[in-house]
């Protein structure tokens, strides 16, 4: 019954949230949104993610005000964008789809900001894919915090996937098992104005628009800071 009533939850989140086709001013919106996530939660003073996690990241995907809906049950819907290491820096981004359930007794609904990390080439596959779920397909983990490259390197061995989130100012890492991630092809057509495999894009095969130069930028200056940490 509770899997039937988180199914309800999830379709009427999505529902609600895609009534309208994405304009290319909301993907632009939603690129810029990724960048100003990315930015607040880097230059936190203690709460944001360690150097040694980050110089290690394969891929980056930033999903800003991930709508989680509570009516008895959980469910949680959000779209973001996607970036990942290449020969020759960080590749155009692509845009993706989180969507998942969580059980419970709750009520009202709330926007978190999510931070996915590929640690290694495993997690970057994993972001190839058309669809994965989350503790399914993929392993992962909630990351540790703290701008000390001394966190924890538990990680190292068995996740392929960091998450971390943050409501209200409260940046920790997360638990996503459960949740699914998959390629939002129709947004990702809209911005280049013409159709693209995921691979080709996110392995460096497509220059960066000019819209996401500011956030893939961002991406890449984040990364060289930690490396040289």
């Amino acid at each position: 019954m509770k899997k039937v009533l988180a199914s309800v939850c999830l379709s009427f989140l999505l529902s609600s949230t895609a009534v309208a086709a994405s304009t290319r001013e909301d993907l632009q919106a939603r690129i810029d949104a990724a960048k100003v996530v990315l930015d607040q939660i880097m230059n936190a003073q203690d709460r944001t993610v360690p150097s040694n996690i980050l110089k290690s990241a394969t891929c980056v995907a930033v999903v800003p005000s991930m709508v989680k809906g509570a009516f008895f049950v959980g469910a949680q819907y959000g779209q973001g964008v996607v970036t990942c290491r290449t020969g020759h820096g960080w590749s155009a981004p692509v845009f993706i789809r989180m969507a998942g359930g969580s059980f419970g007794f709750q009520w009202g609904g709330q926007a978190t900001d999510l931070i996915l990390i590929a640690v290694n080439d495993r997690g970057m596959q994993d972001l190839l894919k058309d669809k994965f779920k989350i503790g399914g397909d993929a392993s992962a983990a909630a990351g540790p915090v703290g701008r000390s490259g001394t966190a924890s390197t538990d990680w190292k061995m068995s996740a392929e996937l960091l998450s971390y989130s943050r409501t209200k100012g409260i940046f920790a890492g997360i638990d996503l098992d459960g949740t699914s991630v998959s390629q939002n092809q129709d947004d990702t057509t809209l911005y280049y104005g013409t159709p693209h495999h995921f691979e080709t894009i996110l392995k460096g095969d497509v220059a960066v628009p000019p819209g996401a130069v500011a956030f893939v930028r961002d991406v890449a200056q984040h990364f060289v800071q930690a490396r040289a940490n």
